[in-house]
Parts: C-alpha cells; structure tokens; sequence
C-alpha cells in the first residue's frame, strides 16, 4: 500500500525493517495465478499458504511395516520422469474411460470414481511398458499406489468445472452470469430490448375438410404445422406468430414472422363455441395500438439454415436494425423463455387434443389421444388456427410465476409506465413497404423492337410491367432491383440502381389475377411442364389444385399442399389496387377448384364497360402462363 502511495522502497525499508528482497519475493508470490483464475494477490501473504504444488526430489524408499510410508509425491514425480505416462492418463480423462460421480451431501463435495479399477490395472500395464520393474514405484507399494492414482484423477477432473462436469456426463454448461457490455447479448431490462425466435412442430394430427359441388364433406390428413413465435424476454409476451404449412419452414416464414410481430394485430372472428378473447389477454400490438411497428435491440435465435439465411439476416441487420445473437440448435437453455413457452403450448393445448402424437414415441398420451383412424375426430385446420390464436392471446393475460404472478401485458404495461424507456419504432415509409426486407433480385429489361414487344423483365418464369416501364425505351439493357412479397407474386416494387423508385409492376396474364405465392408458381410450372403434351389443360392452377385433391387422398403431403393452395387462394384479396390501402379480402370458398375462376371473373367485372372496337389480330410470344 505504501509502495502504491508513493514511498520508495528505502522508506519502506527503514518505516517497516522488512529488506527488500523479501518485498519483492511477497510481489511474485502474489502474481502467481490462482486456479479459480485470478492472481494469488493478498491471499499468497497469509501465513503458512502454499502456492505451488509440491514436488519430490528424493528417490522413492517404500518403509514402515505396511510398505506405504515415505511416499509422499512419488507419483507426481513418476509423471515427471516418464511424460508418456502422463500424456496417456490425460487422453482416458478425455475419453471418459473413468466418470466422476458427486455425493449428494449439504455438508461439502464429495465425488468418487467410476471405472478406477479397471483404468488403474491398465495404468500398471503402461508402467511395465515404459520400463519399470517389480521393485520400482508403483510396484513396491501395497496398494500399488491406487489411492494416489484417485486422488490425483480428481484433481486433475476438479481443476476447471468444465473438465469436472464433463466428466459427471454434462453435455453443455449453464449457469454463468451474463456481463454487462460483453461480446454476447446482455440482461433484458426493459421491454422491446430483446427478443427471442424459434420454431416449434405441433404434436398433432390434423384434418382438413372440403366440400364438392354436391355439398358432400371429404376429409384429408395433413402433416404436422410448424409454429413460429417470437416472444419479448423482459416481459414474456408474444408479439407475434405464424403457422406454417410446410415439413420445414423457410426463410419467407421467418421474415413472415417479422412482419406480423411489426405490425398490429388483428382480431379474428372465432366459430367454435366458447372460444373469445378474453379481457385481460391479447397481443401487445392488439391492445397498445401504439406498439405497433416498435423493433426490438436484439434478437435469438438457433444456428438454423432459414434463420440464418442472408435475406433473414439482411432483415433483420439492415431493415429492422437489431443485433442478433445465434445459439446453437437443440439447446433450450440458450433460449429458455421461449421453449417454456412452446412446453406451455404443448401443455395447455396439443396434449389435451385428439389425435396428440406425443412427444416420444412411447408416450402413454399418445395411445390415449389416438383417435384409431376416425378423421372424424382429428381437428381441422380451421380450428387450429382458432385455438392457436385462443391460446396464444391467453397466456398473454395468465398471471407467470417468473413474473411474481403477474401477466406479461401486465408487465409490459406497467415497465413501459413506470421507466423511461426509448422504443424504437419502424420508419413510416418503411410500415409501407414491409416487402424491402425480402432480398432485391436483379433483373434485366428487355424489348423487342423487330416485335413490337414493350419494355419488361422477366421473373420466375412470368413477364412484369407497368405503364411507366412499358415507355422507358432508355431503360433497356438495364438492370433494376426487385423486391418482392413471396406470399403475393401478382406485383413487385421496382427500383433503380441509384436507389430511385420506379413503381409497382404487374404479371402479365393471369398470373396478375389469381392470387398466388412462389411455391405455388413453381409447382403449377412445373406441373405444366409435364403436362405440356396434353390437351384440354386451360388453367393450369385449376389442374395444379385438382391434381393435389386426388393424391390427397393417399399422401399427406399431397393434402398439406392442397391445404396450403387452398388457404392462400380464400384469404389473399381479389383486387390489386397498389394506389390504395383498401384491399376486398375473399371469404372462404366452398369449392376449391373454382377459386381461380371466380377470382378472375371477380376482377374482370370491375373493369370499366365500353362498347367492342374491332382490332387487327396479332399473336405474340409471350405466354401467359
């Protein structure tokens, strides 16, 4: 402390009568490393504190009337003579040839070993290979030193507690307090500032129904949907979902998912008897209006690949303005809040249904939930969605344990009350065009003057243009970056290379009518490729859906992506009016294999009516489909 003040090491000397060779003997004894990290520092001053191990000289004399006297450190000395030896016990530690297991005891740790006797017999193996005879050490001992050989294995297991836990049979390590200001992502103080995403597989067997023209019910399984979730940390609130009809979700999903977390959410009418909103439940964004398009700090998630896919990261990095912090898959502890949440779900909602698949394959639920083959009694996709939707809203109200039994709107509310917290919210005239987090595509204009063929780009297969394209005749040649909603491929949003916007610009044909996302295209495409000898095919979405309700007959995926067209061509609007914020959203159809036509019979009856003018005949080659 002197020294530290300022006193020179004579002052020092004459003040105290301590030499300085013994002040600076203390000074490198209080640098030496501790094993729980840190320098010895005050703790190598105190009295009779060692802080080195102790290592023997002598040669080994084994005496006394039980022949294990004088043997202190002859096995660490061992190891120093024949380093193999050392290196070989090292390795079995790391194969797990010998597991620590831990007494339970309030008092102090207690472990012991398992597998000692069968590694301190190879041990002795390796002594005979390395040269040592019978009237050497170990050999001359009584026990043949397998009392020294246990105590230094657990000091060697017990030096870290990674190495410690491993041994026990760990697979990963928790428990260590997060930094403030770290490399990682820090502790959620207020709301909005983290976030978590993930994916969680319903456990459920489903149904889904159609009607023919006769009125005639058929029913179909599916597979199972995915649920994707992303839930606030601070709070435990859900700001937003999506269910998935898919074996996998992909990143269109995840970015789906960011869309209706952003944006406010809707109430649903429910048909299910029972089943509302209550008063104390809801979204965030439901109840607070003025949460709606609020961004979040951070964001975690797990290492997969539609997570971490460039157009999830763009999004997420460039467009929304968060760090994201990506945890390994498979490891609930590195995302505990939401896998509660989804074991909450499975709970609370899947466990109690029929047809419940458990979640093993020898799950006792899953016998007692099996409905023995009756469709019947599996529940359909629309009252999946209602029950989600019920689920999902109510646990927002239900008083959390890790709350003090308070409910996360609760939470939620009085935090954003009582601190002075900052919430960062979507710029507007980015809340308008939500489809700049997908990734831009480069495309090409093209004419073709010899054909009288106007300025346009192609696009998965489909011609796209505008009036204000159509006459750029110095556009040509020229590439512009597209940006595209995949749930909704009827129109994209064209810019300029220099970031100027050109405007929307419309599918040619009836790809512009009919509502349709971009797995819808590629399957109808390719459907028609396969087809493209055979007549009679005039629409081929309307062969696409017939040919999906035959197989679904036989093949659950067929019936998923029967699903999937059929949920899409009822629920995206019937008219595209980009000038306009009022979309008509098209209520459920009851034939399926209709849809198409009644969607272009929709938008060809609000054209304007003018009287037939007679034109000369001309035949491009452009298709339209």
């Amino acid at each position: 402390m002197r020294y530290a003040g300022g006193e020179s090491l004579r002052q020092i000397e004459q003040s105290t009568g301590v030499s300085r060779r013994d002040l600076y003997r203390w000074l490198e004894r209080a640098m030496v490393p501790h094993s729980d990290g840190r320098p010895y520092g005050f703790r190598a001053l105190g009295r009779y504190m060692r802080i080195a191990e102790y290592a023997r000289v002598s040669t080994v004399r084994i005496g006394g009337e039980r022949g294990n006297s004088g043997g202190a450190g002859a096995l660490s000395q061992l190891f120093e003579r024949y380093p193999s030896l050392s290196t070989w016990l090292r390795l079995q530690i790391k194969q797990r040839r010998v597991l620590l297991e831990q007494i339970n005891t309030d008092r102090r740790l207690r472990t012991r070993l398992r597998g000692l006797q069968a590694l301190h017999d190879e041990f002795l193996r390796q002594c005979r290979m390395v040269g040592l005879k019978l009237t050497d050490y170990p050999f001359n001992t009584a026990g043949r030193a397998i009392r020294s050989l246990s105590e230094l294995l657990k000091a060697e297991m017990l030096r870290s507690f990674g190495q410690a836990a491993r041994s026990a049979g760990a697979s990963h390590l928790k428990g260590l307090p997060r930094r403030e200001g770290g490399d990682g992502c820090p502790a959620a103080t207020h709301p909005y500032q983290i976030v978590e995403f993930d994916g969680h597989r319903l456990d459920l067997r489903l149904k889904l129904i159609v009607r023919d023209p006769l009125g005639f019910e058929h029913e179909f399984e599916l597979e199972r949907v995915w649920l994707l979730v992303i839930i606030d940390v601070c709070t435990r609130a859900v700001l937003g979902y999506h269910l998935v009809l898919a074996r996998e979700y992909s990143r269109y999903d995840v970015i789906k998912t960011i869309e209706k977390a952003l944006e406010p959410h809707r109430a649903r009418a429910f048909s299910i008897d029972g089943l509302g909103y209550e008063a104390q439940g809801g979204l965030p964004s439901q109840r607070w209006p003025e949460l709606s398009y609020v961004t979040w700090e951070w964001m975690k998630l797990d290492n997969a690949k539609a997570n971490l896919a460039n157009e999830t990261l763009r999004a997420l990095c460039e467009f929304i303005g968060c760090l994201v912090d990506a945890g390994p898959r498979y490891c609930p502890d590195e995302r505990p809040y939401i896998e509660r949440f989804f074991g909450t779900m499975a709970q609370r909602l899947s466990s109690r249904l029929p047809g419940y698949t458990g979640s093993h394959p020898r799950d006792l639920r899953r016998a007692l939930a099996d409905p023995k083959g009756n469709l019947r009694l599996y529940v359909s996709l629309d009252e999946l969605e209602e029950l989600v939707e019920y689920a999902i809203t109510t646990y927002n109200g239900t008083p959390h344990t890790g709350l003090n039994s308070v409910t996360p709107l609760e939470a939620m509310e009085y935090l954003l009350n009582t601190q002075q917290v900052v919430l960062t919210r979507l710029a507007e005239h980015h809340r308008r065009t939500l489809c700049l987090m997908q990734s831009a595509r480069r495309c090409r204009v093209r004419a073709y003057l010899e054909q009288g063929v106007r300025p346009h780009i192609n696009l998965y297969g489909v011609r796209y243009t505008s009036g204000v394209l159509a006459r750029s005749t110095r556009l040509v040649g020229k590439q512009l970056l597209v940006y595209l909603n995949a749930d909704d491929l009827r129109c994209v949003r064209a810019f300029l290379t220099d970031g100027t916007e050109l405007g929307i610009l419309d599918a040619q044909g009836a790809w512009g009518v009919v509502p349709h996302n971009l797995k819808l295209r590629q399957e109808v495409r390719k459907l028609r490729d396969r087809r493209r000898s055979q007549p009679g095919d005039s629409n081929p979405i309307e062969a696409y859906v017939q040919a999906k309700l035959e197989q679904a007959k036989t093949s659950r995926k067929a019936a998923t992506e029967y699903a999937r067209t059929v949920r899409l061509l009822a629920s995206a609007p019937t008219t595209r009016t980009p000038a306009e914020a009022t979309p008509t959203t098209r209520s459920a159809a009851s034939s399926v294999v209709s849809a198409p036509a009644a969607a272009a019979a929709d938008a060809v009856s609000i054209l304007p009516q003018q009287p037939a003018q007679p034109r000369k005949l001309t035949i491009g080659t452009g298709q339209v489909f």
